[in-house]
């Protein structure tokens, strides 16, 4: 790799040496390192586990490690003669903090597994498995062995839901035979002259002509018995194997503990699946991904459901709807980490929190600050998975050194999350306010669709922000791949590009909360814009907006004031007003969807003006008083609707009428007053 270590420790402020075999003849110069007390960046990730090795058996090594790759990321690359910038950029970042621990999630797995699917292949992958896992059939037809192996369940399954350790099957016992009590004497299937049953002894009921020859045959187990009524029963198992054609979980992300390998596909998949289920023995930790503010969620209000975002974008239904407690629940056992839900949240009540947005800032600020500060120029910042996505890009590296790729290009910086879904339109707008040209997804078809078509939204409402504000060119892209060559290519493509970016780089720090960095990167972008136009219009679906009130419809009943998650909608205690606040809006719909009149409509958009952050008045009217006491208790508008409406009411005529037009004290006052009324008391 064409080095610069001179060019690269002025960026850092540190003295640099450059090793060409640190890990062979220079082994030495690190374990010297390590003996100090300062911390040790190794700029290669290939030999990891043998620097660790060494560090281990060196005598007073006590200087944490931490690798990162510069080689596949930039050194191998037919740009690599002008990346010292981004390498500069790359190991700034690999000196920022872990992130912090969060709490965890426990699963615990003794081993139970239940196999679900024909015979033949219940037994094949139970032979495979048994030796190391509790094991227990569940037939779908087919013909077993004749030893009694292993547990068998029949009859017909209405669910089966859980997670690693904790499945829970619950089924309708409804074949004849009890195959507790059966001997498989097979004096059954010889006997039946229309060959209902198999030889995993469950009688098929539309093959049986109900002679009982199979009863007389099974006199002595008395196994068979037609009067049997079917009986629901479940059982619990730490795992499930289901062979079965069609997967018992449709979603996307199915539960962990759970492999669906239809009887089909057994030859292909079979030892890798095994020796995953083999593997799932003991207890085991994953990080709790995600945290919930319920005070700031849009889900619903009085049993009105506004944004449901979250739970149509989880790709593992770890999330579901609980409107009577105004929130949603994430069931953490199910939650695999992707984050989407935080990409899409319009309010920030579910937020990443391993890392934490504060994490993530931190690492885009010390990339996009140091790749600008050594000269570079339209950096792009390349977000990809930590597995396949981070494996595609090294291969593009090693192919770029090989000839048979052009390699990363010298301003595209990659950056490995979670998931490629984790982050949304805060960070991308954050990111470009700090100085991003362009901010790229790489996809690699394990994604769930309902992913890509949330991030292509998220991204429109981004784009639409930006050219709105005049900052011209594409700043966001989806990058769907699924080999080597179609990151190459599509990386080239990208490099080509240039889009416009602020003239001051930002400076900020990420908000633990995502509005608060929304309002961030806008206010920043708003600041630098090259066009300051009128409300800038956004997609549906955008989480940033207005609102139009009818006022001819309008009763300023103040229900939509109520529903309002985000304080946009606000009374005014001196005077019949509905007063509106277009920062805080989310656009979640709960004010339209509870006005009784319908007179709320969304308008989704950007104000680009110090306005959006005043409450203004949607609508006023003349207050109404007590026809009794004169004390203002309602509107005019209002008053006379209600009594429009009830006017022909057989309950409000004559003085019962006139009391509508009364507060709540006097119509009780009058009641009480009045010679005519029947009183309790006089019942």
């Amino acid at each position: 790799m064409p080095l610069d270590p001179g060019k690269l420790g002025t960026a850092l402020h540190e003295e640099l040496t450059l090793h060409s075999s640190l890990c062979r003849r220079e082994a030495a110069s690190f374990q010297r390192a390590v003996q100090g007390g300062g911390e040790v960046v190794v700029a290669c990730t290939q030999e990891r586990r043998l620097f660790a090795e060494v560090a281990q058996h060196t005598e007073g090594a006590v200087a944490p490690l931490r690798f990162v790759n510069i080689r596949e990321t930039g050194g191998w690359s037919r740009d690599a003669g002008v990346a010292m910038p981004k390498l500069a950029a790359l190991l700034a970042a690999a000196h920022l903090p872990d992130p912090q621990p969060v709490p965890t999630v426990t699963f615990k797995s003794s081993g139970r597994l239940l196999v679900i699917g024909p015979m033949e292949a219940a037994e094949r992958a139970a032979a495979l498995a048994g030796d190391e896992l509790d094991v227990t059939l569940f037939t779908q037809g087919g013909a077993g062995a004749q030893e009694r192996r292993y547990p068998v369940l029949g009859g017909r399954i209405e669910r089966l839901q859980g997670w690693l350790g904790a499945f829970e099957l619950a089924w309708t016992a409804t074949n004849p035979i009890d195959l507790d009590l059966c001997t498989r004497c097979n004096a059954c299937v010889a006997a039946c002259p229309e060959g209902a049953i198999g030889l995993d002894y469950q009688i098929d009921a539309g093959l049986c002509a109900s002679h009982r020859d199979c009863v007389k045959a099974c006199a002595v187990a008395g196994a068979i018995d037609f009067s049997r009524e079917p009986e629901r029963r479940t059982d619990r198992f730490d795992l499930v194997l289901d062979l079965r054609e069609a997967p018992a979980f449709r979603q996307h992300a199915r539960p962990q503990g759970y492999f669906h390998l239809p009887a089909g596909a057994w030859n292909d998949g079979a030892l890798a699946t095994v020796l995953q289920l083999r593997a799932l023995v003991g207890e085991f930790e994953k990080p709790r991904f995600v945290s919930y503010k319920q005070k700031l969620c849009a889900h619903s209000r009085n049993q009105t459901v506004g944004c449901r975002a979250c739970i149509d974008v989880c790709s593992a239904e770890a999330i579901s709807s609980d409107k009577g407690r105004q929130q949603v629940k994430v069931d953490a056992h199910l939650c695999v980490g992707c984050g989407a839900c935080t990409t899409v949240c319009p309010t920030g009540a579910i937020s990443y929190a391993y890392p934490t947005a504060a994490t993530q800032g931190a690492k885009f600020r010390t990339l996009l600050s140091t790749y600008l500060q050594v000269g570079g120029k339209a950096p792009v910042l390349l977000l990809h998975s930590q597995e396949r996505g981070q494996a595609l890009v090294e291969e593009v590296g090693r192919g770029a050194r090989l000839g048979v790729a052009q390699g990363v290009p010298a301003n595209v910086i990659p950056v490995a999350v979670w998931h490629a879904a984790s982050l949304g339109i805060e960070a991308w707008l954050g990111a470009v306010a700090m100085g991003a040209s362009q901010v790229a997804v790489l996809t690699t078809g394990e994604e769930a669709p309902q992913y890509l078509d949330a991030l292509a939204g998220q991204m429109e409402v981004a784009e639409s922000i930006l050219h709105g504000l005049g900052y011209q060119g594409r700043h966001f892209a989806v990058l769907r791949v699924r080999t080597m060559a179609d990151v190459d290519q599509e990386l080239q493509l990208l490099a080509r590009e240039r889009a416009e970016t602020p003239a001051v780089p930002a400076k900020f720090a990420f908000a633990p909360e995502k509005r608060a960095t929304l309002e961030l990167a806008l206010d920043h972008l708003m600041a630098h814009a090259g066009a300051r136009p009128a409300p800038i219009a956004l997609p549906a679906g955008a989480p940033l907006g207005a609102i139009e009130v009818d006022r001819d419809k309008c009763t300023l009943c103040l229900s939509c004031v109520s529903a309002c998650p985000a304080s946009a909608l606000q009374d005014n205690a001196q005077s019949p007003q509905l007063r509106f606040i277009e920062k805080n809006c989310v656009q979640c719909g709960l004010c339209a969807t509870t006005c009784p009149e319908h007179a709320i409509a969304l308008q989704p958009r950007l104000l680009p003006a110090p306005e959006r952050r005043q409450p203004r008045v949607l609508n006023e009217a003349q207050p109404y008083a007590c026809i009794r006491c004169g004390k203002p208790f309602g509107t005019l508008k209002a008053i006379e609707a209600m009594l429009g409406r009830l006017a022909g009411h057989s309950m409000f005529q004559g003085p019962a009428l006139e009391r509508l037009k009364m507060c709540g004290d006097c119509r009780v006052i009058d009641i009480y007053a009045a010679a005519d009324e029947v009183k309790i008391t006089d019942l």
